[in-house]
């Protein structure tokens, strides 16, 4: 049993560990990222959050419910449509700033610019967090045929595309004028809210286990609302480019690969 929970707690902190060393990239380069190298790493982002929200979520939701026969969708749809309809909450009761945006969302409030570009990403950061929360809680409950290595693929696979996204927080907060170790802590700040949110939702998932295929839809449905929402506008941004385009295919490809193969 102690060997589980050690694997939780790795895979629960690599999503974390991913922005942090991404966001420590402030350190080591001088310039800020090129328009078009942010659009390649948001596109990159955005193909692994797509795949991870069907192998790691919505298949192993269906999967859960196959005893419902026909009706085996139902759970699937109705998290899905919760979790869309939870980012949506949060993005009209948050203030935030999307890359590129003229004007705040959220309540009128008088934050400064980098601390809405920061509160952006860490509700785009949300649903990662409940969704390796919520795979990690159907591997320990023997929930959905969940293996750890299945659990471990998601993990990795966030962590990829974390490590583009603290690099992006970070960057640019240096470029306008924020120190180093400011900018450095911005970034780490940004990614430190999937781990809490993996943890409570693993904690939750302990008294509604009955209740797995629609946890791990909500989080499907979460993490494609910010994909949609906020993800393609930004990686579509500007002259066209096929970049975007390329870069989630290249994104989607290496999730499915690492869920097939570790699942």
């Amino acid at each position: 049993m102690n060997s589980v929970i050690k694997s939780t707690v790795l895979g629960i902190a690599i999503p974390f560990i991913g922005t942090s060393l991404g966001a420590a990239c402030v350190y080591l380069l001088k310039k800020n990222l090129s328009d078009r190298l942010q659009r390649f790493l948001t596109g990159f982002a955005a193909g692994v959050m797509v795949a991870a929200s069907i192998w790691s979520l919505l298949i192993p939701a269906l999967e859960a419910a196959e005893s419902l026969g026909k009706f085996a969708f139902l759970p699937a749809v109705i998290g899905f449509w919760l979790g869309m309809l939870f980012l949506l909450l949060l993005d009209h009761v948050t203030p935030h700033l999307h890359r590129y945006a003229k004007n705040p969302e959220g309540p009128h409030n008088s934050l400064k610019h980098n601390t809405l570009m920061m509160l952006a990403v860490t509700i785009h950061n949300i649903p990662e967090g409940m969704a390796v929360g919520v795979v990690y809680a159907g591997y320990l409950y023997g929930v959905s045929d969940i293996t750890a290595s299945a659990a471990m693929a998601l993990s990795l696979g966030i962590a990829i595309q974390n490590f583009p996204e603290g690099a992006i927080i970070s960057m640019p907060m240096y470029a306008e004028g924020t120190g180093k170790n400011r900018a450095f802590l911005n970034g780490v700040l940004s990614g430190a809210v999937e781990p809490v949110a993996a943890i409570i939702t693993v904690a939750l998932s302990r008294f509604i286990i009955p209740l797995m295929p629609y946890l791990l839809s909500f989080a499907a449905g979460a993490m494609l609302y910010v994909v949609v929402e906020e993800l393609i506008p930004e990686m579509s941004h500007g002259d066209h480019s096929n970049i975007g385009t390329l870069s989630f295919a290249l994104g989607f490809s290496l999730m499915m690969v690492l869920d097939v193969t570790l699942g």
